[in-house]
């Protein structure tokens, strides 16, 4: 009895979940969003990012309303486009970012985690149908709903319209880059991900051969990407840092310009979403209501934990522990099926991500008046499928695969300057269900029979609870 507790203690508390029947390492090396909310101290005390953000925002709509509040003076309109710059460089910044990220983030994923081969695929299949899902579910409540119609903005070098239609063998050719590394200068998201794909498959095989072979040529190459990964990330916790700085500066210049009028649209469009996420996480019940033996009561009861923990932190890497221990102690799964979804599923899947990135893209061609015709939201929808592939656990996920999507359909990256202001807000909506999703796999994985017999620490565990 000991021993079994000392193992299964020891699996919690590291994050390690190495288990003897699913035979899977969870990757190294990502931060999580928790640790870059450490980067301001005032006074001793560390001020997370959200609370930047809403003190970024009180000051700036004090400051646009001194400026004129949509009246504002020659001098003060000047001063209002300046104080949009540091948006710009941190939009610059995302932009950059955006493609080495991606890449790097699936060659790590495939080198770190091992994956069994059946569960694997079956793993891949839930999660791709899970993805699609959400994006269909956000692309139905926006052109319900068209929130982007319910006030009208404009900023500089709007677009003239989307030019860009669904041509499934153009598609299909231009998915072939003309150079290696083409799609890290293009924004080629879909090329991005078949060059990303192609290496990490290959390196992944090679490392299996040399594993069964008893070699270790491939470390380099795995430390390589590791702390490549590892650098660009860090990279981008600079730029997050500077989010507060960008969201005064453009909600100021967009207050002192255009007034609150933008702001009607912001508040239908987080309507919107937050519609399209409850939408989803009733899919997520329906699916492991028909598709586990884990009635819904008991998996919210097991999520309870997890879903407070994402919305504490923003990030489904930090709430790995948290998910593992509910759907083990909670739920009852196995531990194989927990520790695929929980661990391995968490660094694929990225269902809320997805949905808000369709959203987006819909909500900002509805600003700009572009009616998108059904072949026109597939590349949405194939766009954000696309380019949410590899993308959780880096921190602010959504805004760096943002500018690829909208940079993929031919909208202006300069429009998710609007979306800042209330990403930090929407960010932690969406982790939420990003973990729920999680949680839905691992029950899906685990299936209709429930385990026979709980392990014996588990077993006193349940019984203490009860008692």
């Amino acid at each position: 009895m000991q021993r079994s507790r000392a193992r299964y203690g020891r699996t919690l508390d590291a994050i390690a979940c190495i288990l003897h029947s699913s035979e899977i390492s969870p990757p190294s090396g990502v931060i999580s969003m928790s640790e870059h909310e450490q980067g301001l101290r005032l006074f001793g005390k560390t001020i997370p990012l959200y609370l930047q953000i809403l003190a970024a925002l009180v000051l700036a709509v004090g400051l646009g309303v001194l400026l004129g509040a949509g009246n504002p003076s020659p001098q003060n309109a000047e001063l209002a486009k300046d104080l949009a710059i540091p948006c710009s460089l941190v939009l610059k910044a995302l932009r950059a970012l955006a493609t080495p990220l991606i890449l790097l983030a699936v060659l790590h994923s495939f080198l770190t985690t091992d994956i069994p081969g059946r569960s694997g695929r079956r793993l891949a299949l839930i999660l791709l149908g899970n993805t699609t899902v959400a994006i269909l579910i956000g692309l139905f409540v926006a052109n319900v709903l068209r929130p982007g119609t319910w006030e009208k903005i404009s900023f500089a070098g709007d677009a003239q319209g989307m030019t860009k239609q669904f041509d499934p063998w153009g598609l299909v050719e231009s998915s072939v880059p003309e150079a290696v590394l083409k799609p890290l200068t293009d924004n080629n998201v879909i090329q991005l991900i078949v060059v990303a794909l192609s290496f990490g498959i290959v390196l992944r095989a090679l490392k299996s051969e040399q594993v069964a072979a008893g070699r270790s040529d491939y470390r380099p190459i795995e430390q390589f990407i590791t702390i490549m990964f590892e650098a660009v990330i860090r990279i981008l916790t600079w730029v997050i840092m500077l989010v507060p700085i960008a969201v005064f500066g453009i909600v100021a210049s967009t207050v002192t310009l255009k007034g609150f009028a933008p702001f009607k649209a912001l508040a239908a469009f987080i309507i919107a979403v937050l519609l399209a996420l409850f939408l989803q996480g009733c899919y997520y019940l329906l699916r492991v209501r028909l598709g586990s033996w884990v009635k819904p009561r008991l998996f919210l009861a097991g999520a309870s934990d997890a879903l407070t923990t994402a919305f504490s932190t923003a990030s489904s890497t930090a709430t790995m522990p948290i998910t593992f221990r509910g759907l083990i102690d909670k739920v009852g799964l196995r531990e194989s099926s927990a520790s695929l979804g929980a661990l391995v599923g968490s660094n694929f899947n990225n269902d809320g991500t997805a949905l808000y990135e369709a959203m987006s893209a819909l909500f900002i061609a509805q600003i700009l008046g572009l009616n998108l015709n059904l072949e026109q939201q597939l590349i949405v929808v194939l766009t954000s499928i696309f380019a949410s592939v590899g993308a959780a656990g880096i921190p602010e996920a959504g805004l760096v695969t943002m500018t690829l999507v909208f940079t993929a359909v031919g909208l202006p990256t300069q429009y998710i300057a609007l979306l800042i202001t209330v990403d930090w807000f929407l960010d932690r909506c969406r982790t939420c269900i990003n973990v729920m999703g999680d949680m839905t796999v691992s029950c899906l994985l685990d299936g209709k029979e429930p385990k026979l017999a709980m392990e014996p620490a588990l077993e006193e565990a349940f019984v203490s609870e009860v008692d």
